[in-house]
């Protein structure tokens, strides 16, 4: 994709610097060619911002999410259970202590919401794109661009784009195999002239059993991209369609850990030991089920106390279908015009075998559901106009999205059989607790102007946005209907870059963001009840951050980095506490809690130290702390958390990779140090800190083959990789983290041609 094409698809009006173009030479396998610098420090920028490009992504273990890419950036907080950062229940993304939800995500523009499990407004990046489709993945720390279609950014932003096909014919195949029966196949083929219509399909497939316990994981991706010239102007389109199953793994407490071990699972496939389970839970009361007499007198066995300490099975299905056409255009020398619409649909499901309601027939379980449908129609665009030494742009963005979310029940077959397979979807349920039609409106604008005064640039701008939330109860439940919007015409960015010389470059900026509400009953003002809703939906502030940033950058052929600072102000924090056991969904209490200070340091780097050898390292110091302690509506107080550490914000985060690539024979080592975590709002539970190192090593066999060696976790640490999967409490210990894979190694075949 040219320097040109990457604006247009990302509406910002200073993506100028060169690295952040996409070129159409780049190779078949996604690499770069020699000499090329596969991470960039956002040369005249405005804020902090770096660049992964393909050559990167390349050497990860193939299939790997985009998103573990990014994590040896700075003050970027990456965690996923397993060795590919694909398992959405575990993976998480924090930058500058702001979580997941907090954050923008899209995909060559196409807004892909806050990328969380079960997601209202979007879908994960990997299922969306492969990663050898990607060419460049662009994270903004701070608030990010203006022109970014996100109402989430009130911290960063990630922005990943795609290849554009070659213009010539040109095929690609990868095959991988490796530990946990892991398979994986890509292919793509190309077709393309110069000057005329070019085009690219590929299909990917990927399985890995799980590590522990029993299940697989695998996806089947499909994804095609065409770029037509229409005299002066230029059209693209993308489609994708992903199908994506996981069985899960069970969430664990620090209890649990000490119990019964890093190797603890779910039961599945052993139906017989999951129902005795259920029976004692139900005859102990400990589920709230009707007691059972199967299990009368009888104690848990081993090291179990309770029926959560491990379910029959669960499992996260997702079908997903994305489509997207473009144009831009010049319509004059110093006017360029540029239309992107788009449209997403997805049919997903979370499930559970739960304890907690039986099945008709008198199987002490049943199989728990939270499903959802996601039909979402949009359209974004952007307007530059270039007058000398000043560039204005003006853009826009609406969306019309519909999302259905349902919780149902569905039987067992009989106490000794299952007859439920949690990797296909369920039908004909026995009950339906409840069912919601979500109607959410976006529009968005945003104007910037950008100024050159010699080695001096300028930004100035603002977006604002009013974002409409309304649900209607299908089968109603506790929780709320109603409309409540989310409305701020006017959230300002400034910011300077000031090339000090030609290598070095001094940059601040200043950027206020306000989220919109989310549309769901897991999350946002309609997990609440209808009593709670009525009473917030006049009241509730939408959360809002002012991000200031200070920093200075230097590039040369051998030497490239970055320094910053920053202050972070967050204000309106909402805090929905949950009520219950995460298996249970019981309504939260969502209120406005106050505000945090984030203040905090960056440095990363990159040096070519001759031979092939290359060394990049990065470092972040975060300090975010709660401002204000939490008090219910009535003024009792409910968590004395002023002046404690954010959740899952590791004060320190340190990477390093040593890589080398000199004719035939290229590798990497890298080493991922993260400090403590809390997962407990009163900072009462924490997890210790870890250090990781990942390794791969290739040999180019002959031109456009090659065979590639990965491995993770390569010294086999043990750890906890997620924390907050169940959400955090405000203190004691929770059933809410995830193990991480062990030592696990694969191999790798590519061939281009």
């Amino acid at each position: 994709m040219h320097k040109f094409s990457a604006f247009l698809l990302s509406t910002t009006a200073f993506l100028s610097a060169p690295a952040l173009a996409q070129d159409a030479a780049i190779p078949a396998d996604g690499a770069a060619a020699e000499g090329d610098a596969i991470v960039v420090f956002g040369k005249g920028e405005t804020r902090q911002v770096q660049e992964v490009k393909a050559a990167d992504i390349a050497v990860l273990l193939p299939g790997t999410s985009a998103i573990r890419a990014i994590e040896k950036l700075p003050s970027v907080n990456i965690q996923a259970a397993d060795a590919f950062g694909n398992y959405e229940w575990s993976t998480r993304v924090t930058i500058r202590s702001f979580n997941q939800n907090q954050l923008g995500f899209n995909f060559d523009g196409i807004p892909l919401g806050d990328m969380s499990y079960g997601n209202h407004n979007g879908l994960h990046i990997s299922r969306i794109v492969s990663p050898e489709n990607i060419g460049v993945v662009r994270v903004s720390q701070g608030a990010g661009a203006i022109g970014t279609q996100s109402t989430n950014n009130l911290g960063g932003t990630v922005e990943s784009f795609s290849i554009d096909p070659l213009d010539r014919a040109a095929a690609q195949v990868n095959a991988t195999y490796g530990s946990k029966n892991t398979v994986r196949g890509f292919a793509r083929l190309n077709l393309g002239t110069a000057n005329g219509l070019r085009g690219f399909v590929s299909y990917g497939f990927g399985s890995t059993d799980k590590y522990k316990g029993n299940g697989v994981q695998d996806q089947h991706m499909v994804n095609a991209k065409l770029v037509a010239p229409l005299g002066a102007a230029t059209l693209d389109a993308w489609f994708s369609y992903s199908d994506r199953r996981e069985q899960d793994y069970q969430d664990m407490s620090l209890d649990m850990l000490s119990r019964l071990g890093y190797g603890w699972d779910n039961t599945y496939p052993d139906y017989a030991r999951a129902i005795l389970y259920a029976d004692i839970g139900n005859n102990r009361g400990d589920t709230g089920a009707p007691i059972s007499n199967a299990a009368a007198g009888k104690v848990y066995p081993g090291a179990v106390t309770s029926a959560d300490d491990a379910y029959y099975d669960a499992a996260g299905l997702r079908k997903d279908t994305v489509a997207a056409i473009g144009i831009k255009s010049p319509l004059d020398e110093n006017l360029d015009v540029a239309l992107r619409g788009y449209y997403h649909h997805n049919r997903g499901m979370g499930l559970w075998a739960t304890p907690y309601v039986p099945s008709p027939n008198g199987v002490p379980m049943s199989m728990r559901t939270t499903e959802y449908e996601i039909d979402r129609t949009g359209v974004f665009g952007s307007v530059k106009h270039v007058m000398g030494d000043n560039t204005l742009t003006v853009g826009g963005w609406w969306e019309t999205n519909k999302f259905n979310q349902a919780r149902r029940f569905y039987d067992f077959k009989s106490r000794t059989e299952a007859g439920r397979d949690f990797r296909e979807f369920p039908t004909n349920p026995f009950f339906t607790q409840w069912e919601f039609d979500f109607d959410t409106t976006t529009l968005q604008y945003f104007v910037e102007d950008q100024i050159k005064l010699g080695q001096l640039k300028l930004n100035f701008g603002w977006k604002g946005f009013k974002v409409t939330n309304e649900a209607t109860a299908v089968v109603k439940a506790s929780f709320p209907q109603g409309k409540i919007d989310a409305t701020d015409w006017f959230q300002p960015h400034v910011g300077l870059a000031w090339a000090v010389t030609d290598k070095a470059e001094v940059f601040a900026g200043f950027t206020q963001a306000t989220r919109a509400f989310a549309s769901a009953t897991t999350t946002g003002p309609f997990s609440t009840n209808q009593t709670g809703f009525d009473a917030i939906r006049n009241t509730l502030k939408p959360e809002s951050s002012d991000t200031y940033e200070l920093g200075a950058r230097y590039n040369d052929p051998v030497f490239n980095g970055v320094l910053g600072v920053y202050l972070v102000n967050f204000h309106n924090r909402l805090l929905g506490a949950a009520s219950g056991p995460s298996i249970v969904g019981s309504p939260s209490v969502l209120q406005n809690v106050g505000s945090v200070r984030s203040v905090g340091f960056e440095a990363a780097g990159d040096v070519k130290l001759g031979g092939g050898l290359s060394l990049f390292a990065s470092y972040s110091y975060t300090d975010a702390k709660y401002r204000n302690d939490v008090f219910n509506l009535s003024g009792v107080l409910l968590a004395a958390i002023k002046d404690k550490t954010v959740v899952d914000s590791p004060k320190h985060m340190i990477r390093g990779e040593l890589s080398y690539d000199q004719g035939p024979l290229f590798g990497r080592i890298g080493v991922n140090y993260m400090s403590k975590r809390f997962f407990t709002y009163t900072n009462d539970r924490s997890v210790p800190g870890r250090a990781i190192v990942d390794a791969s090593l290739g040999y180019r066999l002959t031109d456009g083959i090659e065979v590639q060696l990965n491995a993770t976790n390569l010294l086999d640490k043990q750890y906890i990789a997620t924390i907050g999967s169940g959400g955090f409490g405000n203190s004691g210990d929770r059933q809410t983290l995830l193990v991480a894979a062990p030592q696990q190694f694969f191999v790798t075949l590519k061939a281009g041609f």
